[in-house]
């Protein structure tokens, strides 16, 4: 230091002892210092006073030798405490040049400058405020600071800031935000240990209101929440639990729409579950508001449904938010946004004069982000890593969309539609009935009645995947069967399951597995209990007619044979089978007889139901010309089977009336002509064995006619069935001949 310059009003004695290296002479020269800025406050002489802080700064706080530098910065500390309550004056002059050795290479300097600003700030107090931003500037630096005593010195006059900004009420929080959404991304652990407890502090002063501006620094706690620290892991949990806490005492106030997002993007598994807590909090507390994003909200809540015990707090916060998201939707989020009334605001200045002018006050309506769900969704269904409990939160989301937003779903049902049809196949049970609910809704749903793929016609040409031939596309043209309650998607539907069921006995047959219990007659009684019975077997009827692989044709009747006999789920369709008293009735009949025909003994049986007992004993007259194989007499003896079951009690009831019901008896010993002398034809020539003498039966009045028939309101073309029967019949014949010529092609056995 050049001590020859004027220095003045310091003495020579005061700038030499500054300069010195030893500690004791600059405090000496400190105390000169602080006793000639007293004469001057004394005195009213801010000239000098400024002077003195101005040479102090620049000639020796700032200076290049390293001992000014330290005399410098206890000068303007004594500079302070002389100044005491007039300091708040001069605490621009002050602090800077004590905040730029903040930035020291030395140590002790870094540690002088601060203790310098600790009593500078203890003199000024609530006058340090308006500069405090460039504190806590400085202080932030020094958190991170190597030096353990520096780290010791900054935690002193943090400790001395916070009380005084605990104690004041004239925090300047909005100069104050910015810098703290600065600092909230660093990424040393003692600078996030400083900012969490600073915000902990703010968050306590009743007059400072932090919560407004959580929304710039949620992200930064949720960051700090993932760091490798336990102790400031502990700290940051603290902190967003009493925002949490502040949030639910005030949720009309907290701005949730800004900080949806935020959640959304933070799914690291140390914070994952604090940040679904805070998202089931604002679903239930802000409720629609978080409708626009609710397809970021899904993309982080479906995965963590499929965890297992390990992250049981996780998997239950998740799945509650799921279910409070979904409640949110409602019937009106079907309808477009541009069938919405609108009201022109009021001129600025005028009252409102209406309710109608009231609600243009009234924030925008909040819109359902059906897109980007679906798409959510879609992006699940088809992601084979998926776990099941998620691809049934999945299913049961597209559900519940299609019950409420029908008609804005149904513009997504082509896209979803293939994925949904692959979904049957999945391994769960579960998943698989959830689909079928799901498929079951689309089909039967009013919104799908109108579809664009219909032509002038009546009838749409529908694509479907043959699993059997390698993914050749079919196209099946749509006879739009009489299922009013059904639409264009329903029949869609029934073609794609019969194809899957077509893959599902080819894939039975190259594996040579057992089938499962999710086999498609567990689906086809499934779907009976979601849709109409009737509609199903009408439909099934109507494409296996067309079908043109005979031998699927023949098993999937038997298969639907099986279930309209043996299911309790069709108990009523038997019910209105078994007397075909409507003309609706003899329709149905004369539908499935016809695709029936594939399978002769399904076709008797099918007569056996309606009580049709004459052309049952004209169908088995016929089967003397058919070729006879093993398969064949199975199917006779399984009939024989449900013949003693309690489906047809009314049937063998019956028997008793031996006059009236004389070619059921034919029909039942022309079956029993038919097998071999088995335990299936003991059983029914030990039925048969009970029917009674017609003449002891014989009543007192005789005058009724014999061999009455039952009456029928409708009338039907038994001639053109039996006639149809023979067409079918020997269809299959020729196809079976053509097998049996193909070399090392053997006829293989369906099983079902």
């Amino acid at each position: 230091m050049n001590t020859e310059k004027d220095f003045s009003p310091l003495t020579p004695n005061i700038v030499r002892a500054l300069n010195d290296k030893l500690y004791e002479k600059r405090k000496v020269a400190a105390l000169e210092i602080e006793k000639l800025v007293r004469e001057f406050v004394a005195q009213n002489n801010s000239t000098q006073i400024r002077h003195v802080i101005q040479i102090l700064a620049s000639e020796f706080a700032l200076s290049q030798h390293p001992h000014s530098r330290k005399g410098g910065l206890i000068g303007l500390a004594a500079c302070s405490i002389a100044l005491g309550k007039d300091s708040g004056l001069y605490l621009k002059e002050l602090i800077e040049p004590v905040l730029t050795c903040f930035n020291d290479s030395d140590s002790r300097l870094r540690y002088y400058a601060c203790e310098a600003l600790y009593n500078i700030v203890k003199v000024a107090r609530g006058a340090v405020l308006p500069h405090f931003n460039v504190l806590f500037d400085g202080l932030s630096k020094l958190a991170a600071d190597p030096d353990p005593n520096v780290k010791s010195g900054s935690e002193l006059l943090d400790r001395l800031l916070k009380d005084i900004v605990t104690e004041s009420n004239k925090f300047d929080l909005v100069a104050f935000v910015p810098l703290l959404r600065e600092r909230i991304y660093s990424n040393n652990q003692y600078a996030r240990q400083f900012i969490i407890s600073w915000i902990l502090v703010l968050e306590s002063v009743p007059d400072i209101n932090l919560l407004d501006y959580l929304p710039e620094i949620l992200d930064g706690l949720f960051q700090i929440l993932g760091d490798g620290s336990k102790e400031i892991r502990r700290m940051c949990e603290v902190v967003l639990g009493e925002f949490l806490k502040e949030i639910k005492k005030t949720p009309s106030s907290v701005k949730f729409a800004e900080m949806a997002n935020i959640l959304v993007i933070h799914s690291n598994d140390l914070i994952q579950l604090t940040a679904m807590t805070w998202m089931r909090e604002f679903i239930q507390l802000a409720g629609r508001v978080v409708l626009p994003y609710s397809s970021g909200i899904l993309t982080a809540v479906l995965p963590c449904l499929s965890y297992d015990d390990r992250k049981k707090s996780t998997k239950e916060v998740a799945s509650a938010c799921n279910h409070s998201l979904m409640k949110l939707i409602t019937p009106e989020d079907d309808e477009d946004e541009d069938t919405q009334s609108t009201v022109s605001p009021p001129r600025e200045g005028s009252p409102p004069k209406s309710q109608d002018d009231l609600n243009v006050l009234l924030p925008p309506p909040v819109t359902l982000d059906l897109d980007g769900i679906v798409q959510v969704l879609d992006r699940h269904l088809h992601d084979s890593s998926t776990g099941m409990m998620t691809r049934i939160a999945v299913l049961k989301w597209l559900y519940h969309l299609y019950i409420k937003t029908p008609r804005k779903m149904f513009r997504h049902t082509d896209s979803l539609f293939p994925m949904l049809l692959k979904t049957l196949s999945d391994e769960s049970d579960e998943v698989i009935l959830k689909d079928l609910e799901v498929l079951a809704e689309i089909a039967s749903s009013p919104a799908g009645q109108t579809d664009n793929s219909l032509s002038c016609d009546g009838k749409s040409e529908v694509h479907v995947t043959d699993p059997v031939k390698t993914g050749q596309q079919l196209t099946v043209v749509d006879s739009s069967p009489s299922t009013p309650s059904m639409n264009s998607y329903f029949y869609k539907f029934m073609i794609n399951l019969l194809n899957f069921t077509l893959g599902f006995v080819v894939h039975y047959l190259l594996s040579l597995r057992s089938l499962i219990c999710l086999s498609p007659p567990f689906l086809y009684r499934q779907l009976c209990l979601l849709l109409h019975a009737e509609n199903i077997f009408h439909s099934m009827a109507d494409i296996l007619l067309k079908e043109e692989d005979l031998k699927f044709a023949s098993t999937m009747v038997q298969t639907l044979n099986t279930i309209l006999l043996t299911s309790a789920e069709l108990f009523q369709l038997r019910n209105q089978l078994k007397d075909l008293h409507t003309q609706e009735s003899c329709t149905l009949f004369c539908c499935l007889y016809r695709s029936w025909c594939h399978n002769p003994v399904a076709t008797v049986s099918l007569c056996f139901l309606t009580q049709n007992y004459r052309h049952a004993y004209d169908l088995i007259q016929k089967f003397g010309d058919l070729e006879v194989t093993v398969d064949f007499l199975m199917e006779v003896d399984k009939l024989v089977q449900l013949i003693e079951s309690p489906i047809f009690t009314y049937l063998r009831l019956q028997l008793l009336d031996v006059e009236n019901n004389p070619y059921l008896i034919k029909a039942l010993y022309g079956l029993l002509m038919l097998l071999p002398q088995s335990q299936a034809f003991q059983l029914l020539s030990n039925r048969l064995s009970c029917v009674p003498n017609p003449e002891l039966m014989r009543t007192t009045d005789d005058s009724q006619e014999c061999g009455a028939k039952r009456p029928t309101q409708a009338h039907m073309d038994y001639g053109e069935l039996l006639e149809h029967f023979d067409r079918v019949q020997s269809k299959h014949l020729e196809v079976r001949h053509q097998r049996a010529g193909r070399a090392n092609h053997p006829d293989r056995k369906l099983l079902l």
